[in-house]
């Protein structure tokens, strides 16, 4: 019987890992379900070639998701075998990757396994999230309205990732501009003013001197500056790799004076758009929370969330925990409050999402509002700064022999 390792967390919402033997993952995920242990990876023992070897490495893109989970709702709705809807897609795919897992889905399937223990199988691919959902779809006899459920949400991540990428790309594209800039002129340009200036015996300003200084470095010591980088990103990883240290770095982002505002409400409407799919969805309110807080995708949010489950376990109404973590915004808690009370939280959550969703839209708009006056005041001042440095010698030279 093989052996396999998991990870996952129990009752309490504490992390555990271990070993057991089983006929297979479903059998072990199964049992540790009844110990109320939270399976979230399951791996055979000394098989992680052999899966590498049969998948084949990978990935595949957020949009490739929502695109299969809407063509899959369609197919389930219009009356499709699961089989037969799982082939076709498979073969369609233009993802060698996400080919080969569907099939092996469809393989698993057809050989009588349910779909979200099928999708279980390929974690790189489908999350918790998914696959406790499609567990409850197949529960329920509902498939194709958690399959709907799923592109939805899957399309609105993508959507909010892409406004997040976009209001990025023109302060990092001013920045490396402006880095580019200046290393090219200390790097090119100061070292021809510094030789004529040592040819003409002028007196230096400090601040000529400091730019010549700072080409020198640039000239002998440039390799520095870029292990300087690399040390401070190998560093950064190797802190958030401990959970204490990735606690206190996604603290220390979320508490940033603007910045730190837009990953807030980022935060925000990811928690309230996936546990109102997953009540929606028919997921238990102990089990969504758990799932949330694996795929925050923020350490401060994850142990907010399992202390809330806890308090939740503990016989406690989830608005009151919620405002005790002090990380979601009054009006947050107020209309989770109210959702729980007439018993529609799911609508509330969703109603919160789409609300943040917009707020995310705004906040970035006014960060780049407030960031291009301070970009454009950086280049000139970088670039404006070393030029009259290097031209203030001669203005004084200039200035002398006028006299």
């Amino acid at each position: 019987m093989p052996v396999f390792t998991y990870q996952g967390n129990n009752a309490a919402g504490e992390k555990v890992q271990g070993e057991r033997t089983a006929e297979n993952k479903q059998v072990l995920r199964a049992a540790l379900a009844r110990e109320r242990i939270q399976a979230g990876i399951i791996k055979e023992k000394g098989a992680a070639r052999s899966f590498n070897f049969q998948i084949g490495g990978g990935s595949v893109k957020a949009k490739e998701l929502a695109i299969f989970f809407r063509q899959f709702s369609v197919m389930i709705d219009a009356g499709l075998p699961l089989v037969q809807c799982l082939e076709i897609l498979g073969n369609n795919q233009q993802n060698a990757f996400f080919k080969k897992s569907l099939l092996g889905i469809r393989a698993s399937v057809e050989g009588g396994s349910t779909l979200a223990n099928a999708f279980r199988a390929y974690p790189k691919i489908f999350d918790d999230l998914t696959t406790n959902m499609i567990e409850a779809g197949e529960t329920g006899g509902i498939l194709d309205t958690i399959l709907q459920r799923i592109s939805q949400y899957v399309e609105k991540a993508v959507k909010m990732k892409a406004a997040i990428k976009s209001a990025l790309v023109y302060p990092v594209s001013v920045i490396v501009i402006a880095l580019l800039v200046v290393g090219a002129l200390l790097k090119f340009v100061v070292p021809i003013f510094a030789n004529l200036f040592v040819g003409l015996g002028v007196e230096l300003p400090a601040s000529t001197a400091f730019v010549i200084a700072l080409s020198h470095f640039v000239q002998s010591f440039w390799w520095l500056i870029f292990l300087s980088i690399g040390v401070c990103v190998v560093a950064l990883k190797y802190i958030r790799k401990s959970p204490d240290g990735l606690y206190y770095t996604d603290k220390f982002m979320l508490n940033l004076p603007v910045f730190g505002q837009v990953l807030r409400k980022i935060a925000v409407a990811r928690f309230s758009r996936t546990l109102g799919t997953l009540i929606s969805s028919g997921v238990p309110i102990l089990d969504g929370l758990s799932i949330t807080a694996r795929t925050a995708g923020n350490a401060v949010l994850e142990r907010a969330l399992m202390s809330v489950r806890k308090s939740i376990e503990e016989g406690r109404t989830i608005v009151d925990p919620l405002r005790e973590c002090g990380v979601f915004p009054s009006m947050v808690t107020q209309m989770i409050g109210v959702g729980e009370a007439t018993g529609s939280m799911d609508n509330m959550l969703q109603k919160i999402a789409d609300f943040y969703e917009d707020e995310v839209d705004a906040a970035t708009k006014d960060m780049l509002a407030l960031m291009e006056p301070m970009l454009i005041s950086f280049l000139g001042v970088a670039v404006g700064g070393i030029v009259i440095s290097l031209y203030m010698p001669l203005f004084s030279m200039i200035s002398k022999l006028s006299g």
